[in-house]
């Protein structure tokens, strides 16, 4: 297995406090502007919102290679990440990131087993680990009701 990968994106200035990323491979482009909170235009992608969203999708995707390796079966899954970003000591930085997942099974048993792999999943989280802020998870797991087919007559 190699030990280095590298991921390169091109971000172009489109005026003021805005632009568009790009990737090689045929993925579309992305403009993004600056928050409105900072100048920049409502409604649009922010590098905020990558930054955290790198994080969400990173969760989602350690906690499903996670489950399938581990078999561990499960009915629904998603993470809602939400990025707090202060004003401390003459700067602005995220001081912590708040991961929400919520995965449903259909197994009252798979309770424990649910938790200790989303706990697993934040440890393992590539993004996670190499983030200086704080990252806390707050889980959640719920028992769907299994819908049975009547028996036939």
């Amino acid at each position: 297995m190699e030990t280095h990968h590298e991921y390169r994106v091109k971000v172009f200035s489109a005026g003021p406090r805005k632009g568009v990323v790009s990737v090689e491979g045929g993925l579309p482009s992305m403009s993004f502007s600056a928050p409105p909170e900072f100048l920049g235009e409502a409604g649009r992608w922010t590098p905020e919102h990558f930054f955290v969203a790198a994080l969400g999708s990173c969760f989602v995707s350690t906690f499903s290679s996670i489950a399938e390796k581990s078999r561990f079966k499960f009915d629904f899954f998603q993470v809602q990440a939400e990025g707090m970003l202060n004003h401390e000591d003459g700067v602005w930085q995220f001081t912590e990131i708040r991961l929400l997942p919520v995965v449903s099974i259909l197994d009252q048993g798979d309770y424990d087993r649910a938790v200790a792999l989303l706990k697993k999943a934040e440890k393992s989280c590539l993004i996670a680990r190499s983030l200086r802020c704080k990252v806390t998870l707050f889980p959640t797991v719920r028992i769907e009701q299994q819908l049975l087919e009547p028996a036939q007559a």
